[in-house]
């Protein structure tokens, strides 16, 4: 199986009504599963296709682990993390050499883009689902990130 043909399945799964997609070949397995919303905050949101390729063959390179920033003591109720809805590389930009989408400070609405998480060659935009403002980016641009791993701590307005 090539990397078109997972694009086609993953395509499938995000267009119809199947909720996971568990495929098994000859030392290769890869499972296709719909994210969905967490809270009734979120409905309208498009639920997010999460793949999962094992192999049975062992990797040539190993990933270096993100880590994972303790939140402040001080954090008040009106901070909100938001968090990754995949497994992926985390980019603060479009392109290298362009302006990151967002700075701390910035004040964000429902919409808006905030980065990109790169997951199997695929360039995912995370959209805010909440206004206010950035109080901390989490995460070093192109570094790896886990699902539901905490990139932004935002004040609530």
């Amino acid at each position: 199986m090539d990397l078109t043909d997972i694009k086609r399945l993953v395509k499938l799964v995000e267009t119809s009504d199947i909720e996971e997609l568990h495929i098994q070949e000859k030392g290769f397995q890869i499972r296709i599963t719909k994210r969905k919303g967490l809270s009734g905050e979120q409905t309208g949101a498009v639920p997010s296709v999460i793949p999962h390729v094992v192999s049975s063959t062992p990797p040539e390179t190993k990933v270096k682990e993100a880590k994972v920033e303790a939140v402040e003591d001080k954090k008040s109720d009106n901070v909100v993390e938001i968090r990754s809805p995949m497994v992926g590389t985390f980019y603060r930009a479009p392109a290298p050499d362009a302006e990151p989408y967002v700075e701390v400070g910035d004040e964000i609405h429902p919409g808006q883009i905030l980065c990109i998480i790169e997951a199997m060659k695929l360039m995912n935009e995370i959209e805010a689902e909440i206004s206010g403002k950035i109080v901390k980016i989490l995460v070093e641009n192109a570094q790896p990130v886990e699902y539901n791993q905490p990139l932004f701590l935002v004040e609530k307005v």
